[in-house]
C-alpha cells in the first residue's frame, strides 16, 4: 500500500502551484496510486499530489464512493449559485469554517493514457472541485475567508501548528 502522509499548513509545498505534468511516466503512474490509496479513506473528499510533497498537477477524489483523479485539472466552468457550508482540509486538520464555493463545478484535464478527462458535479462534488484545484494553485481554502471568520480561523492555525 503506498498511503502517504499529510503535509500541513506551514510546509511550502502547499503554497507553491503545482507543475504541469508534461510527461506520464512511472512517477507519475505511481503518484496517481498514491493518490487514489491515500485517498480512499472515511472522511477524504479530496487529495493534492502537492498535499503529500509532490508538485505536480493532479488530484484524487473520494465523493460517495465514487473514487478517481485527474491530471492537469482546471476549473472550466462553474455556476453562478453559490453554496455556503464548513469546508475542512486534510492539510489543516481539525478545523472548518464556512466558505462560499460556486454550486456546481467543471474540470477538465487527462487521465494516465493522456486522454482528456471532464469531472463535474454540483454539491459536495463541486466544492471538492473547486478545493483541489485552489490546493494545485498554492492556494489554501482559509485564505478565501474573510473577516471575522478569516481572523478566527489564523489564530486557530498558530496556535494548533
Amino acid at each position: 500500500m503506498a498511503f502517504r502522509d499529510i503535509r500541513v499548513v506551514g510546509d511550502p509545498v502547499l503554497r507553491t502551484p503545482c507543475d504541469e505534468i508534461t510527461v506520464i511516466d512511472d512517477r507519475v503512474r505511481r503518484l496517481v496510486t498514491d493518490l487514489l490509496e491515500t485517498v480512499d479513506h472515511d472522511g477524504r473528499a479530496g487529495l493534492a499530489a502537492n498535499q503529500i510533497g509532490v508538485s505536480l498537477r493532479a488530484f484524487s477524489w473520494n465523493i460517495e464512493g465514487d473514487i478517481g483523479y485527474v491530471l492537469n485539472p482546471r476549473v472550466v466552468a462553474t455556476s453562478d449559485e453559490i453554496q455556503e457550508g464548513d469546508e475542512g482540509c486534510l492539510s489543516v486538520p481539525g478545523l472548518w469554517y464556512p466558505t462560499a464555493r460556486a454550486q456546481y463545478a467543471k474540470v477538465e484535464g487527462t487521465d494516465l493514457d493522456g486522454a482528456p478527462v471532464t469531472v463535474a458535479g454540483e454539491g459536495l462534488m463541486a466544492r471538492c472541485l473547486q478545493h483541489e484545484c485552489d490546493h494545485l494553485d498554492g492556494r489554501l481554502y482559509i485564505s478565501r475567508l474573510a473577516g471575522d471568520v478569516r481572523r478566527e480561523a489564523m489564530r486557530a492555525v498558530r496556535e494548533q501548528f
